[in-house]
């Protein structure tokens, strides 16, 4: 962690898509098990509402048909540890990131956040697509890698274990489009108001050549 500095950053948490069908449902979550992260993303929650960090909660809609998140099932609800904490903005939306179709950037703008704070699911799917649509956009992102999650997938392209598809984008994310740190790393800045260290593109690949040449 960095030293602390003058100008904190002015955050709100981004609580995306913690519903049930992640929690045994019919996109179990895998790596980490969701019964860890979940527990870590209210701990987050517990940890912004204490420090004055805004809390937005994110739910993804699909319709009836639908196999995940069908409008009205109990698989789309959100999981009872989110549903009942507060909160300080709610979104619905219907694509990966949680800007699109969405009043997020304005509201954000309204309540002068500069810095989001990303916990939630899927690793590789929603969170990245909100955390790249971010930094577009100027903001700076935190990640909080053990309250967030993966799952496997099996297709024309190959195959990817949950841990593996978790532990390369959480390497990419690092690299150029955010902060990557464990929960309590995070509440500890908000404490004490260190910054969570940040990489380059450049630096991440000397790094990994260095490993290879050793």
């Amino acid at each position: 962690m960095s030293d602390p500095v003058k100008t904190a950053p002015r955050r709100a948490l981004i609580v995306i898509d913690v519903q049930n069908d992640y929690d045994g449902g019919n996109l179990a979550i895998q790596h980490p098990p969701f019964r860890d992260s979940v527990v870590n993303v209210a701990r987050a929650m517990d940890a912004a509402t204490a420090a004055g960090v805004k809390v937005v909660v994110i739910k993804q809609m699909a319709p009836e048909t639908s196999p995940v998140f069908a409008k009205g099932s109990h698989g789309a609800e959100l999981h009872p540890e989110i549903a009942r904490r507060g909160r300080d903005h709610y979104i619905e939306k219907n694509l990966p990131s949680a800007f699109t179709g969405t009043d997020l950037e304005d509201w954000l703008r309204a309540n002068a956040i500069d810095t989001l704070t990303v916990v939630g699911y899927m690793t590789h799917n929603c969170d990245l697509s909100t955390i790249i649509h971010a930094v577009h956009m100027g903001f700076a992102v935190e990640f909080l890698s053990d309250a967030t999650g993966s799952l496997p997938y099996a297709n024309s392209a190959g195959y990817a274990s949950a841990e593996e598809i978790h532990r390369v984008v959480t390497v990419i994310l690092q690299s150029r489009f955010a902060a990557v740190l464990k929960t309590a790393e995070w509440v500890e800045c908000l404490k004490t108001g260190a910054l969570p260290e940040r990489d380059t593109i450049y630096a991440s690949n000397q790094r990994a050549l260095a490993r290879s040449a050793a």
